[in-house]
């Protein structure tokens, strides 16, 4: 038997299969839960994604729209419509961050195409168009080299913000963090001495300090009054080093947890030592802290959970087959989001309030 080409579109079918291969290889690199608000349930929050868009979803409207769908085969997963869209970067968006707290505050991310780029969080949220405009941009610098040739410019892997000192920090690929003026949009200071690109870092504001990650297998500590190094963690030998891809810090900067290869190294940092050495199975790609315990994700479709001393107390199954981010609501809601660009919203207890793919522009 055979089928009718009389109606046979060549063109269609060949987007069509495109589109479903752009699909099924998004990744999502970051999820940020939105600020509680007057409300301290979990509910909005926000999705960078590798085709450059920031989506918003509403954890209650994907709730309902789980109950009502329909996983005919095992494989499938819903395919959610998000509350807001927008085109925020040429090219994958890597890292997204809140400056300010409550309706006031302001969306931040970055990307590859070496741009942060801010949005009031009230106007993003409320927004039923995709067109919402950023009130700030702020653009990595490029180097000039032989007869005044411009670099490349470098993408930024990472934000951090100290709102204390009205500072946004990037790390970039060219090796360098960035402290930024929020106010005038200028760069107040440059930290060098990585030898390759950052993946990451983060702000400790309690000591004045950004700690760096990077390609080149160490971690550094830096005087942000000062813009100089006070520590490296981590062998700078080229043969054994493994790249810091993951940061955290508990809530009383006290304690850091470093990603490295399928390590995670866990730092007393008014001792200055190293007291425990977590290994995992794959690659760590994210790392945070939930109180004195620390939650993992990486290059397998896990979700663990560790005390300080490395004892493995949880392990949940996530949809991405590869994860390359956790965020936690302070209630204790955690997002899990990765290739496939799938995200798995699980509740305090473990179970999986829902699982879905967020769709793009």
């Amino acid at each position: 038997m055979h089928g009718d080409a009389t109606n046979w579109n060549e063109d269609e079918y060949r987007e069509a299969i495109l589109k479903e291969r752009e699909i099924q290889t998004r990744t999502v690199f970051r999820t940020a839960w939105a600020p509680p608000s007057r409300n301290p349930n979990p509910d909005a929050f926000v999705v960078a994604s590798s085709d450059g868009t920031l989506a918003l979803h509403s954890t209650n409207s994907l709730v309902s729209q789980t109950a009502a769908f329909g996983y005919s085969k095992g494989e499938d997963f819903m395919v959610a419509v998000p509350e807001g869209l927008v085109r925020a970067h040429e090219g994958p968006v890597y890292d997204v961050k809140f400056y300010g707290e409550d309706e006031d505050a302001l969306l931040l991310s970055c990307g590859d195409d070496g741009r942060v780029r801010g949005w009031k969080w009230r106007d993003f949220a409320d927004s039923t168009e995709n067109h919402v405009k950023p009130l700030l941009e702020l653009t990595n610098p490029q180097h000039k080299g032989p007869w005044g040739a411009l670099s490349p410019m470098p993408e930024i892997n990472a934000i951090s913000v100290d709102p204390q000192s009205g500072s946004v920090f990037t790390a970039a690929g060219d090796s360098c963090a960035y402290c930024w003026d929020l106010e005038s949009g200028k760069i107040k200071m440059t930290f060098k001495g990585h030898s390759d690109y950052l993946h990451c870092l983060i702000s400790r504001s309690s000591a004045s300090q950004i700690l760096t990650g990077s390609e080149d297998g160490t971690a550094r500590i830096w005087d942000c009054k000062t813009g100089k190094c006070i520590k490296v963690i981590g062998s700078q030998e080229k043969k054994s080093r493994f790249r810091i891809s993951s940061m955290a810090l508990d809530e009383s900067e006290s304690w850091l947890a470093c990603g490295q290869g399928k390590n995670i190294a866990v730092w007393n940092l008014p001792a200055s030592e190293c007291v425990s050495t977590i290994f995992s199975t794959a690659h760590v790609q994210d790392v945070m802290f939930d109180e004195k315990q620390i939650l993992s994700v990486g290059a397998e479709p896990l979700l663990r959970r560790f005390d300080l001393n490395g004892a493995l107390l949880s392990q949940i199954q996530c949809a991405p087959s590869s994860a390359f981010s956790v965020s936690l609501h302070p209630a204790g809601v955690v997002a899990v989001g990765g290739y496939g660009g799938l995200v798995d919203v699980i509740s305090q207890f473990g179970s999986h309030l829902c699982t879905f793919r967020s769709s793009s522009l």
